[in-house]
């Protein structure tokens, strides 16, 4: 993996995400009601509260003491309790389908289609999640299996529409803008 992905402003932060792949899956799950910078932030955060990202570890964690260390500020996350939980449980589904290693995920995955699926059945991750998720791996990754433009959607597209468009802050705030003026006519970051 390293990746291209440069969305947190922090380039400690940013090498983290291009680098690991628990993190990346992290930062994602993170990316909902909290702006992209704080969501893929959040894994930096919990390396060094942690000492590592490890799935086995974080799974086997007491849940009290994750949640503890997702809710010091700063927080992980707008909903840190929650999320404490969701982190949790996508280590629990990390061990438990990919022997730990977060990579497996999609270093296994046959097709576009087989990685959405994948993706899909993670905890905290639904079907915009998995698609813009897919398209942050081939854009951001070069991890394209064959038929990811399909498991992707509209957001395999060229349209600066997702954090999978990321590369940098000048990228950031175009896909602000599109989004804003998505919005602002009622559509979504798919149409």
């Amino acid at each position: 993996m390293p990746g291209t992905l440069a969305v947190t402003g922090d380039a400690d932060a940013d090498a983290l995400i291009n680098s690991d792949p628990l993190a990346l899956l992290i930062g994602m799950l993170l990316d909902q009601q909290v702006p992209m910078e704080w969501a893929f932030r959040g894994p930096a955060t919990l390396l060094e509260r942690l000492g590592s990202l490890d799935a086995v570890a974080i799974a086997e964690m007491e849940p009290d003491l994750l949640d503890i260390e997702c809710r010091t500020k700063p927080a992980v996350h707008r909903y840190p309790s929650s999320m404490a939980k969701r982190i949790q449980a996508l280590c629990q589904h990390i061990v438990d389908n990919y022997d730990g290693d977060a990579s497996l995920l999609w270093g296994s995955a046959t097709s576009g289609a087989d990685l959405k699926q994948r993706l899909v059945s993670l905890p905290g991750y639904g079907d915009e999640k998995a698609m813009i998720f897919t398209a942050i791996l081939a854009k951001r990754m070069g991890v394209a299996p064959a038929g990811w433009q399909d498991a992707a959607g509209p957001f395999s597209d060229n349209t600066p529409r997702s954090v999978a468009d990321i590369d940098g802050p000048e990228a950031l705030a175009t896909v602000r803008e599109w989004k804003k003026a998505q919005k602002a006519v009622g559509k979504s970051k798919q149409q």
